[in-house]
């Protein structure tokens, strides 16, 4: 069924524009916008373009929310003139699919986290919550179909939706549908770690959309090889085109390396909140001599804080003269707290920080400013003071950290980036590039990076915010609309 207010665009993906926190003493709400490229790609085509996102309820006030709308549109005015569709889908069936399947899975086989000696086991828990995704995937497709006008283009997000693309096209098959992974795409050997129907059926999920893009090359090519591997699709590259049939139906695959938001950041990094935090860091690092080491993530398994901490250490073993002399500014935001493996990883940073502050700190020096309570004003203040950035994750689709720094940084940054960060592809060239398991050539990097000439940082943070930059947030959803025709 089309609804009557059916949309010409659309996006899908788990989190929303729009975020609702309920009041429980009166029953009230208090919406708050989200931000991130898709907020920011949406915005490029305006309020009157006719588009929806559709996206799931992720809390209380969020529920109470969809309750109040009666299943139809939110507010506008709550989620700055975008029109969202939220569903409140059953709690147990969003457990079992996000927590579940998404973050406990296929986060972990796209990111290689798994232990494999151990982990993963796939019994009947397994199989409850792989129907639990699959209905959560439905719900989204029922919902799709029921916003989209007849032709519409519909843009459905990351891995979450893997199975949403032929769901919607065998409901609706007059759309253009694109999907698009925000992750790595595991190589074939460790995707068919996965059961071999639930393979099969993420991968002719995504290939029941037009087109399937991907943050790089290196992402797009693995994903176009696990369709052959396990599928035994026809792959074929063609003059830098590449396409995947199956079934007699063939999906495009493209690319968008998602840069940063240029003007945003600079206007933000520039408000009186950053000011106020860069004097505070400013004191707490402890005098304009000292270097500045800056990393900023959440706490996710992928990002390899640990070790990065730990080649910190390192760093102070092998060269004593930096002792006084560099402090490490770590903010380690807490994530999926609800993932008990999560909790022990945050633990196991707070207490690496410390022991450094142990074994290297004195009354005047503190190695490592470790901080876990999240405050974007704070991140865009070190931004700002950072001689040196440490981004150095196991694996990331991009990691739009790396791409910030150099656009904020106030005097240029030296970057030591991890050559499996999809933003390798892009800014390698003028980085310190690491592998990121190897302690001691990392902290080799990061003391090249400290003893960098200023001339010569100032000039590669030039050459990086401007790669970093090349395809921003409007722009890089714009390129993804024109490509599904």
């Amino acid at each position: 069924m089309v609804a009557s207010h059916a949309a010409r665009v659309l996006v899908a993906s788990n989190r929303g524009p729009v975020t609702y926190a309920l009041h429980k003493e009166d029953g009230s709400l208090t919406a708050k916008r989200g931000g991130g490229g898709l907020v920011s790609g949406l915005s490029a085509i305006g309020p009157d373009a006719d588009a929806v996102w559709v996206c799931a309820a992720l809390s209380e006030g969020d529920r109470a929310a969809v309750e109040r709308a009666a299943g139809e549109r939110l507010d506008p005015a709550d989620s700055g003139g975008q029109h969202v569709r939220m569903l409140d889908i059953p709690e147990e069936i969003f457990t079992g699919a996000y927590n579940g399947i998404a973050n406990s899975v296929l986060w972990f086989i796209h990111h290689l986290l798994f232990q494999t000696p151990l982990e993963p086991i796939f019994d009947e828990d397994f199989r409850s919550d792989w129907a639990a995704y699959e209905a959560y995937n439905a719900a989204f497709a029922d919902a799709l179909a029921e916003e989209a006008a007849e032709g519409a283009a519909v843009l459905i997000q990351d891995y979450h939706l893997t199975l949403v693309p032929k769901l919607l096209r065998a409901r609706r098959p007059d759309l253009r549908i694109g999907h698009f992974s925000h992750t790595p795409w595991a190589p074939p050997d460790y995707f068919r770690i996965l059961p071999d129907d639930v393979a099969a059926d993420v991968l002719t999920g995504i290939l029941g959309s037009d087109r399937a893009a991907f943050l790089t090359r290196r992402w797009a090519d693995a994903f176009a090889d696990s369709c052959a591997a396990v599928l035994g699709a026809s792959v074929i590259r063609d003059a830098g085109a590449l396409t995947v049939t199956y079934k007699g139906r063939t999906t495009r695959i493209g690319v968008h390396g998602l840069g940063a938001d240029a003007d945003f950041l600079r206007e933000r990094s520039r408000q009186p909140d950053v000011e106020e935090r860069l004097a505070d860091l400013r004191d707490a690092v402890g005098g304009p001599d000292v270097k500045v080491i800056v990393r900023v993530d959440r706490t996710e398994l992928s990002k390899n804080i640990v070790r990065g901490l730990l080649a910190y250490g390192q760093l102070l073993r092998d060269h004593s003269q930096w002792h006084g002399r560099v402090v490490h500014v770590a903010f380690a935001y807490p994530s999926r707290q609800d993932l008990s493996v999560y909790v022990e990883y945050t633990d196991e940073v707070q207490q690496v920080a410390e022991e450094i502050n142990e074994e290297f700190g004195t009354p005047g020096w503190k190695p490592v400013l470790l901080h876990v309570r999240d405050d974007f004003a704070r991140s865009l203040a070190a931004y700002r003071l950072a001689d040196v950035a440490l981004v150095n994750p196991i694996r990331d689709g991009m990691n739009l950290v790396a791409k910030e720094v150099p656009v904020v940084s106030d005097e240029g940054v030296a970057l030591v980036l991890s050559r499996e960060a999809g933003a390798y592809e892009e800014l390698g060239n003028d980085s310190f590039v690491v592998n990121p398991y190897d302690l001691r050539a990392t902290a080799r990097a990061l003391h090249e990076a400290l003893t960098l000439p200023l001339h010569e940082r100032a000039e590669r943070s030039k050459r990086l915010a401007a790669a970093a930059t090349a395809l921003p947030p409007q722009q890089w959803f714009l390129d993804q609309l024109a490509a599904l025709g």
